[in-house]
C-alpha cells in the first residue's frame, strides 16, 4: 500500500514539474522563439519598415529598388498654344507603378535624389468644347529630391501614344502621340504612403500623319495617392 501511495506520489510531482516547464516555456519564450514571429509580423505588415524603403529618415532619399504604385484624379484647361487654334479642357484619371533605379545622386548638394522609372495608363473625357474620349498610356522617367522632410518633391517627362475621338480644327485621327512634362510634391503622411499633388502638360498630335495636326495642348492639375514598398 505504501508503494502505490509512493508510485501516485512520484507521479504526482512528475507531471505538475512537466506542466510547469510547460507553462514556463509559453510564458517566458527564449530568443529563438521570439526572432521568428517578429519576421512573421513584419512581412505580415501592411507598413514596411521606413529602412525598407528609405535610406535614412523619410524624405533623406529612397532605397534603390523601392516601388511605387498610385492613382491621380485631375483636369485641366487648354491652351492655344503651338498652332492649337481651340481650347481642350479635359478631366484624366491616371494608374502609375514606378521603380527606383537609382542609389541616391548629388549627396552633398541641393539636388540630391532618386531616379524613378514610372509607367502610367489614363483615360477620361474632353468636356470642352464637346465631350470627346481620351485614354492612352506611356513611360516616364522622375527624378524625386531628397529634401530631408515629409514633402518630396519631384519632376518628370516621358513620350507615349493615345487615342481620342477628338475633332475638328486641331485633330484628325484617332491614334495620336502624348508628350507629357511636370512636376509636383509627394507629402508622405506615413512612412511609405504619400498624397500626391501634380502639375502636367499634356500635348496630343499624331505626328503628321494625316492632316489637321494642329494639336492638344492642355494644363493639366492632379491629385492623388501613392504607396512605397
Amino acid at each position: 500500500m505504501k508503494n502505490r501511495q509512493l508510485g501516485f506520489l512520484t507521479i504526482a510531482l512528475v507531471m505538475g514539474w512537466s506542466m510547469t516547464s510547460c507553462m514556463a516555456a509559453e510564458v517566458r519564450p527564449g530568443e529563438n522563439d521570439i526572432q521568428p514571429r517578429l519576421e512573421l509580423d513584419s512581412h505580415l505588415s501592411l507598413s514596411p519598415p521606413a529602412e525598407r524603403i528609405w535610406e535614412g529618415a523619410v524624405g533623406e532619399g529612397l532605397r534603390r529598388g523601392t516601388h511605387e504604385a498610385g492613382f491621380s484624379l485631375g483636369a485641366g484647361f487648354g491652351m492655344r498654344i503651338i498652332g492649337s487654334t481651340e481650347t481642350h479642357d479635359l478631366a484624366l484619371a491616371t494608374l502609375r507603378y514606378g521603380w527606383v533605379f537609382s542609389d541616391v545622386v548629388g549627396r552633398d548638394h541641393w539636388y540630391r535624389g532618386n531616379w524613378e522609372l514610372l509607367g502610367e495608363a489614363f483615360g477620361g473625357a474632353q468636356f470642352h468644347p464637346h465631350g470627346a474620349y481620351v485614354a492612352g498610356a506611356l513611360p516616364l522617367i522622375r527624378y524625386d529630391f531628397a529634401t530631408g522632410s515629409r514633402w518630396v518633391p519631384f519632376v518628370n517627362a516621358g513620350a507615349g501614344v493615345a487615342a481620342t475621338d477628338i475633332r475638328g480644327k486641331d485633330l484628325s485621327t484617332t491614334f495620336e502621340f502624348t508628350l507629357q512634362a511636370g512636376g509636383g510634391v509627394n507629402y508622405f503622411w506615413r512612412d511609405n504612403a504619400a498624397v500626391t499633388f501634380q502639375y502636367r502638360f499634356l500635348h496630343l498630335s499624331n505626328a503628321g500623319i494625316k492632316d489637321p495636326n494642329l494639336g492638344v495642348n492642355t494644363s493639366m492639375f492632379c491629385v492623388g495617392m501613392s504607396w512605397f514598398f
